[in-house]
């Protein structure tokens, strides 16, 4: 089975490409192979996400693969930083097309036993790859040229499943995406993208970067007062606040099959009661769920 993809994308060329990139992500891309991938989050002064990409590290650029429409904001802050660095940028949007396969054995010309990123033929064409958990297990993101893009999915094994059908895989799945779940302007430790969430996105090692001090202070807290969690009910409220008693208690992301992923306050536990944008619902655990659950 494969999924299209609404996507940007940005291209880091120039000798500093990778140390500039480093500096801006929380992810570690200086210790990232060639080829190879992170992934990453784009924050503000202030620690809050601005951006979220899975960012590729080849030989001759840097890919950042990012949601629909988010590449020309994020070209614009980069560009501010640039100071004396030799980096050039190139909104690729328009030239690329990414689809989702979602188990990694059912692509041809990948290897389940390879790295994180890949790049190989398929249907006459070069294609880059990323191992990705979009919906529970392993599959791939599959970068390809607009111009090529019917050969390759020609060539592709399954049928295509529409997108509301992954983002229903990945919230029983309990995996965040920035995007659709409107979690910019929260804090990476709130959102599942901490070390040990279901979607690591920092390094707390790598160095420096916009918004590492906040981050720092976080990790040496150890606990955010918000966390990723789940809500069961029907026909909840997309990215709507949560409240309970009136209070807002957090807020709500993308909802499918009668489950949302949220960020929510941290004594909120599984079968409490709580309301989104004024629907009845209910904390549930992030445990993965099995399709039938």
């Amino acid at each position: 089975m494969w999924t299209r993809l609404p996507s940007s994308a940005l291209r880091l060329t120039g000798s500093d490409r990778v140390d500039f990139a480093q500096g801006q992500m929380t992810g570690d891309l200086r210790g990232a192979p060639t080829p190879g991938m992170v992934a990453a989050c784009f924050l503000n002064v202030r620690g809050q996400i601005e951006f979220f990409a899975r960012v590729y590290r080849r030989s001759g650029d840097v890919y950042l693969h990012l949601g629909a429409g988010q590449a020309p904001a994020l070209e614009g802050r980069l560009r501010r930083y640039i100071i004396f660095d030799q980096v050039d940028l190139t909104d690729l949007s328009g030239d690329l097309r990414t689809v989702h396969v979602w188990r990694e054995a059912d692509l041809p010309g990948w290897d389940p036993a390879g790295g994180d990123a890949q790049e190989f033929g398929l249907a006459g064409a070069t294609v880059l790859g990323g191992r990705v958990n979009r919906t529970g297990e392993r599959g791939v993101d599959l970068h390809v040229l607009a111009g090529q893009e019917a050969a390759v999915l020609e060539a592709l094994a399954g049928a295509e499943v529409a997108l509301p059908a992954l983002h229903a895989a990945r919230i029983r799945a309990g995996i965040p995406d920035v995007d659709a779940d409107g979690l910019a302007g929260t804090l990476i430790p709130e959102v599942g993208l901490d070390v040990g969430g279901p979607l690591p996105a920092i390094s707390y090692r790598k160095g420096c970067y916009v918004g590492q001090e906040i981050m720092a202070r976080l990790e040496a807290r150890g606990q955010a007062r918000y966390g990723l969690a789940r809500l069961r009910g029907d026909g909840l409220p997309e990215r709507a606040e949560v409240t309970r008693g009136g209070k807002v208690v957090g807020q709500s992301g993308a909802h499918a099959g009668g489950l949302s992923l949220a960020r929510l306050r941290r004594e909120l536990v599984p079968g409490d009661a709580v309301e989104v944008g004024g629907v009845p619902a209910a904390v549930d655990l992030l445990a993965p769920l099995t399709a039938d659950a």
